[in-house]
């Protein structure tokens, strides 16, 4: 099971594995988050594994203990691994946390990070997966077969990383704060909606309900205005009607695009 909207590559790697992909619906009405009513309609004998992304991305939803009891609870009621993409906890976020903390969770979880986000080493291909001995079992054995691991150097340089202070972090989200202003900025001058509570890498907006297709708008812009932002559909069809900006770029080009795009609008 995937997420609609969700990362593509949920979907392209279980495609790869030739299972069949069933979508469930994060739709704004129900805060981006999953309707277990709606799921428990579903036929969900041969469901093996559902991705869940909180913080989500695009959406920005945070995640709530909450929320990952119930997820925890229904992957246990259906025989269905919950494998949870846990990348961007430590962004513009108050309130880190792993699914793994609910009592039970390793009996049913995966947990995935990176440090590609939380600590700036994208590129460098550094992550972790947690869950119990015999799920970690599974994945080394396909993993083995694949590759013999990063260059050790990589290794040494994640686990120094990895004790980064929190003075760190708050330093990376006071810059990423101040781009936010800009990508809010960007968004007022679109005359999107955005819910200002969002956390994570992206800013995720609403279109006018003027807007046709997200794709079209966003074709205007790069073509005329020079500026590129995301069209929610790429993360599927409910995603349409929706644009995400990305904070991965400097103060200076979040400003230099805002002030191209005030000058095409006017």
């Amino acid at each position: 099971m995937v997420p609609n909207p969700g990362y593509p590559t949920y979907r392209s790697v279980s495609e790869l594995l030739r299972a069949n992909v069933i979508e469930y619906d994060l739709l704004e009405k129900n805060e981006w988050l999953p309707d277990f009513d709606a799921l428990e309609k579903l036929d969900l004998t041969r469901v093996k594994l559902m991705w869940v992304n909180y913080p989500n991305m695009p959406t920005g939803k945070n995640a709530s203990l909450a929320l990952f009891e119930k997820l925890v609870a229904f992957g246990k009621k259906h025989g269905i691994v919950i494998c949870h993409d846990n990348p961007y906890s430590f962004i513009l976020n108050d309130r880190p946390m792993s699914i793994l903390s609910v009592q039970g969770a390793k009996d049913i979880c995966i947990e995935l990070n990176s440090l590609s986000k939380s600590h700036n080493m994208s590129g460098w291909r550094m992550g972790l997966l947690a869950s119990n001995p015999e799920f970690v079992r599974w994945v080394l054995k396909a993993k083995s077969n694949i590759d013999s691991g990063q260059f050790k150097p990589m290794q040494l340089a994640t686990v120094a990383a990895l004790q980064n202070t929190r003075e760190w972090h708050d330093e990376m989200n006071r810059i990423y704060a101040e781009r936010r202003l800009w990508a809010e900025k960007i968004m007022d001058l679109l005359n999107c909606k955005y819910d200002k509570s969002q956390v994570g890498l992206f800013v995720w907006g609403k279109l006018p309900e003027s807007v046709v297709s997200s794709k079209d708008f966003i074709d205007d812009i790069l073509y005329n205005a020079r500026v590129f932002i995301t069209p929610g559909v790429i993360f599927g069809s409910n995603g349409e009607g929706y644009i995400r900006i990305s904070l991965g770029a400097s103060v200076e080009k979040m400003e230099e695009a805002y002030n191209r795009i005030l000058t095409y609008n006017t």
